[in-house]
């Protein structure tokens, strides 16, 4: 029986951008007296989450613990459903608070759905309009705002997105994202921050040259996306002034064509996937950043970073309009001119790293706070 007065927030996650971008949201519910605060966990991707928590400070109350080698997607929603039927009958929230476009965020709020739980959705609203890119993550979006019943937009252009989709006004509330949030926060903490992994990742940059972080992991890229950004490093790595280090995704669809094509060469750092302490202060050492990741098109500019976006489509269109990231695909030549461009233009260098971040000032989870300070967790029905 939960506490009179009190209302029970369930948050729910599964993946590393996942924890990283609640983190702050459950940091200042936990501290709220009106609030008991619980996390499931779905563990879509184990090791990864598992080091965000620890950073943290979060110690999940329930783990399904759904991670298995070579799962697909049908089987992954299974888990997740059926596992969180039980969570939500021992739990009894009021509300539960999914993030983003994962399969953990869609299946959970649709859970929810199901017992006649609200949902709160954080990072609402962004769109491609293109089904299959991102892919799974399109739907996902679409799906989750037709279940939610808050949603959390981070820009304006979110918010009318979700108009544009028939959301009613007064459901949705304008942001900024967390993960700016988490950022700041990270940063604070890092001060303090040693591990050997850190240690060890020091140890491998050359001060004396632009580093260029590279992270890839995007489904549309599987196959000749793949290739064409390893020869767009190949070509870049051939500069004498740069130092690309570039930290392997795990899925053997990356890392296959990536140390096959770029295992031996000169300029070029593959390494496993960092924990998050240890990508942040490799995001401050970095020249620029090459990725198809949308948090880090969100993060980056409040580090100073250029961004080049390895997609054909991206749902952070506001990061293009306010020209803190460019779009390069994932074409060869484009990408090769456009990291050059960068290196060689100072004017061009310095214009992008001065941008105001079109994502917000690290106050999104305190404006969510305020909002559920207003709402009523009634029956949704």
């Amino acid at each position: 029986m939960n506490k009179k007065g009190v209302k029970k927030i369930l948050l729910i996650f599964g993946t590393r951008p996942e924890a990283i971008k609640l983190a702050p949201v459950y940091r200042l519910l936990n501290q709220h007296p009106h609030f008991e605060t619980e996390v499931c966990v779905t563990a879509q991707h184990r090791e990864m989450l598992d080091q965000v928590l620890s950073f943290f400070q979060i110690t999940p109350n329930y783990d399904l613990n759904v991670m298995k080698k070579g799962q697909g997607l049908v089987s992954l929603s299974s888990a997740i459903l059926d596992g969180l039927k039980e969570v939500f009958d021992q739990a009894k929230p009021d509300a539960v608070f999914v993030q983003g476009d994962t399969t953990t965020s869609t299946i959970a709020a649709l859970a929810a759905f199901y017992s006649g739980i609200k949902v709160c959705h954080v990072e609402a609203g962004l769109r491609t309009l293109n089904r299959f890119s991102p892919y799974p993550e399109e739907i996902n979006r679409q799906v989750t705002a037709r279940l939610a019943d808050l949603h959390f937009a981070p820009t304006i252009a979110a918010k009318n997105n979700l108009l544009d989709e028939g959301i009613e006004p007064d459901k949705i509330w304008v942001t900024g994202n967390t993960v700016i949030d988490a950022l700041l926060q990270g940063i604070e903490l890092l001060a303090d921050y040693k591990s050997p992994e850190l240690a060890s990742l020091k140890a491998q940059i050359d001060p004396t040259k632009n580093v260029i972080l590279v992270t890839g992991h995007r489904r549309e890229s599987f196959g000749d996306g793949f290739k064409q950004i390893c020869l767009a490093l190949k070509k870049i790595a051939q500069r004498t002034d740069v130092q690309i280090i570039y930290p392997v995704h795990l899925n053997p669809k990356v890392q296959e064509p990536v140390y096959s094509l770029l295992g031996d060469e000169e300029n070029i750092t593959l390494m496993k996937p960092l924990g998050y302490p240890e990508f942040i202060w490799l995001m401050q050492q970095s020249f620029l950043i090459l990725t198809d990741s949308g948090g880090i098109q969100e993060e980056a500019p409040s580090l100073g970073k250029p961004v080049l976006v390895m997609r054909n489509h991206t749902e952070r269109t506001e990061a293009l309009e306010a020209g803190t990231a460019q779009l390069v695909g994932t074409n060869s030549g484009l990408i090769t001119q456009s990291v050059n461009r960068l290196l060689n233009d100072d004017t061009l260098y310095r214009e992008m790293s001065a941008k105001e971040n079109p994502f917000g000032d690290g106050s999104a989870s305190k404006q969510i706070l305020e909002c559920l300070n207003e709402k009523e967790f009634s029956d949704p029905k």
